[in-house]
């Protein structure tokens, strides 16, 4: 009996050591799980933030190598308009009057691929332009924009979709466009840009608005327009020959006191580019006259005139 009893006892506690040794191995497995669970958590969530700030950085660097390539004036330190000249304007207006001939070099439907180009043997050769560019949003284009005004050549404006079925639909079509441009320009630059070429100059046939309406709204503007008296010929399409394209300018250039040349920095004007420096080494050559860029002191140089119109200074 007692021997029984000390067994039962025996097969208890065995009983009791197994069911607890179990008991163990379920519990400890699933209290490492949570542990794990808790950690994994924990490493997730800085995992998520190490990520937001290397993609933080990454916006931060990309912006900076935009923005600070070209440093321009901030929006807020641009006025729109202004009575008073700045000290380039004034500089660029000694100069003119020191020699009997300047020469304009302007540039229709960039920015492209070739204005970089451009940009470059200008500099080379320290010739200031104007440009009269077209709206693009592509970030190479934002970046040709502030360069233009950063290296000291005038910005000016040739429409935002250069689509003449829209921009000479009407004149508030006409508007639309040019304000869309002026505005963009103005967010991308800092500067209120107050020239403008009609794509296809005033003189073209056509526009389905008024062209006198379209230039009495730029006059009460204050936007003054140009159209060009040299022609380098590289507005055909394809790709005139860079020898004939020399030809052209200095031979339009001959004779005139004040020469507006309409060139094209358009990217399939690739022997506009090759034939830049050679035109502006022969006008060099020819002694007594220098390359400006469009300022308020610019001689209009328009095809049409609005009635009203002031005789060109």
């Amino acid at each position: 009996m007692e021997e029984a009893t000390a067994r039962r006892k025996r097969i208890n506690r065995l009983k009791k050591m197994i069911l607890g040794t179990v008991g163990m191995a379920i519990l400890i497995p699933i209290i490492i799980c949570i542990v794990l669970a808790v950690h994994i958590s924990g490493l997730n969530g800085q995992l998520q933030e190490l990520q937001t700030m290397l993609e933080q950085a990454r916006l931060e660097a990309e912006t900076e190598e935009i923005t600070s390539v070209f440093t321009t004036a901030h929006i807020e330190e641009s006025p729109r308009e202004s009575e008073e000249q700045s000290e380039p304007e004034q500089e660029i207006q000694e100069e003119a009057i020191s020699y009997s001939k300047r020469i304009y070099l302007t540039f229709d439907d960039g920015p492209s691929s070739n204005t970089a180009q451009i940009l470059d043997i200008l500099k080379q050769y320290d010739v200031k332009a104007t440009f009269f560019v077209l709206g693009k949003t592509d970030e190479e284009s934002k970046a040709l924009y502030q360069r233009i005004v950063a290296e000291g050549h005038t910005i000016a404006m040739h429409s935002y979709s250069h689509k003449y079925e829209e921009i000479y639909a009407s004149k508030a079509a006409f508007v639309k466009d040019l304000k869309k441009l002026q505005e963009y320009l103005y967010e991308i630059t800092g500067v209120w840009p107050r020239y403008y070429r009609f794509p296809g100059g005033s003189s073209n046939k056509v526009s389905k608005a008024d062209m006198q309406e379209l230039i009495a709204y730029l006059n009460d503007s204050d936007i003054a327009y140009f159209d060009w008296n040299v022609s380098s010929g590289d507005a055909v399409s394809g790709q005139l020959p860079k020898d004939t394209i020399v030809s052209n300018c200095i031979s339009g250039i001959s004779g005139q006191t004040d020469c507006v040349v309409l060139m094209h920095d358009a990217a399939e004007k690739d022997t506009t580019v090759a034939a830049l420096a050679e035109i502006i080494a022969k006008v060099r050559m020819q002694g007594d006259a220098c390359f400006l860029p469009i300022t308020d002191d610019t001689p209009l140089i328009q095809h049409v005139k609005s009635i009203g119109n002031q005789p060109d200074s």
